[in-house]
């Protein structure tokens, strides 16, 4: 045969190379089934058993986690190949598109599919829990003890310092949303489909299952709040937050906050699922995801560590700015993140057995999210 790439038996090794690495995953498998099923069980206990939101979910997964992620890493490769290199393309081009890379690729978008089937379980379990626990509960304490912990004063009043503030609103807006959705699942993709993040994808999967599992879901549950912009709704108290409620109203652009806040209420009174539905303010899983993050990418690069813990403070700033969340809501996540990573990393470090296997040296042998956008 003229190419030995196209070859049987170049073929069979990488189809062997998908399997190897799938049945290294089998333990994600097996806790987005585990958790799937106590989804339902959660839904069929609070009588909800037809509240899911996996069809939501479907084609905007596979549109996004399935072909777009995977076109642009693989467009990156293919650019930076061309930036990068004036000569001995080839050389760099079969390492791109090397056995292990692909396979790596194809087992990490069956990670993704998984995904999208966990995010069901999630957005069902959410819109429920108001359902199950009878409202919203812990409002009126959470944001008396903000107010303690901020000197008598609700902080989204301390982050609404500046007159004219309302131009930026809409660029916070875009941060909070389309900036931070980009970089957490940019960060998940490239940990699920690239080899360079061998060493640290098993901790990596699992903290992110915490962050949504346990802060996004259990802690939701137990601690169940609504949040300033629909603190009037659950306490009645419609004066504490009218002026949050007043400034965000000054923002007409398109996909405004409270359009979208609207949507998840409209929602939330007709008990439906829809696209990331469902309301709960603490823990704040936005603060959360990007501790994670910032605490993996400090792991590789102090430069870009320091960077990514001042993006946790903007998005932890962010938050209360677009009254989605109480102060506490993001230090609270912060705290328990935190406290995960370490515990995680100190028992993953002594029991060596739970390391992916095959990894000495090079990228693996340092844990670290790094060089995101370098899925070679």
């Amino acid at each position: 045969m003229s190419s030995r790439i196209s070859s049987p038996r170049s073929e069979a090794g990488l189809w062997l190379g998908v399997l190897a690495r799938v049945r290294q995953d089998a333990w994600f498998y097996g806790a987005v089934l585990v958790y799937t099923a106590a989804g339902l069980l959660f839904l069929a206990a609070a009588g909800n058993s037809g509240g899911t939101s996996y069809s939501n979910y479907v084609f905007p997964g596979i549109k996004w986690l399935l072909v777009f992620l995977p076109v642009v890493a693989l467009t990156y490769d293919v650019i930076s190949v061309v930036i990068r290199f004036d000569q001995r393309r080839s050389l760099a081009y079969k390492r791109v598109f090397s056995r292990k890379r692909i396979s790596s690729l194809l087992a990490g978008l069956a990670i993704m599919a998984g995904i999208i089937v966990f995010y069901g379980t999630f957005t069902s379990v959410k819109t429920t829990l108001p359902m199950m626990f009878d409202g919203f509960l812990y409002d009126r304490v959470q944001a008396d003890l903000d107010a303690m912990l901020h000197f008598g004063t609700d902080p989204w009043r301390l982050v609404h310092v500046m007159q004219g503030q309302e131009t930026i609103t809409a660029i916070v807006n875009f941060n909070y949303g389309p900036v931070w959705f980009s970089l957490c699942f940019g960060g998940l993709f490239f940990v699920a489909t690239s080899p360079r993040a061998d060493g640290y994808r098993m901790r990596y999967l699992m903290m992110f299952m915490f962050v949504w599992v346990v802060i996004g879901n259990l802690l939701a549950g137990a601690f169940l709040s609504a949040g300033p912009v629909y603190y009037g709704q659950v306490t009645g108290d419609e004066e504490r937050f009218a002026g949050l409620l007043a400034f965000l109203a000054l923002d007409q652009s398109t996909r405004s906050v409270q359009e979208y806040q609207q949507y998840l209420w409209v929602l939330y009174e007709a008990r439906v699922p829809g696209i990331a539905s469902g309301i709960s303010a603490f823990p704040s899983v936005h603060v959360a995801l990007a501790t994670m993050n910032a605490l993996f990418v400090l792991e590789r690069s102090r430069r870009w560590g320091i960077l990514a813990l001042v993006y946790v403070a903007i998005v932890q700033a962010s938050s209360v700015f677009l009254g989605w969340h109480y102060a506490i809501d993001g230090y609270a996540s912060i705290v328990l993140v935190v406290s995960a990573h370490f515990v995680l990393r100190r028992v993953m470090r002594a029991t060596n057995s739970l390391q992916a296997p095959g990894v000495a040296g090079g990228h693996g042998s340092v844990p670290g999210l790094g060089n995101v956008a370098r899925p070679m």
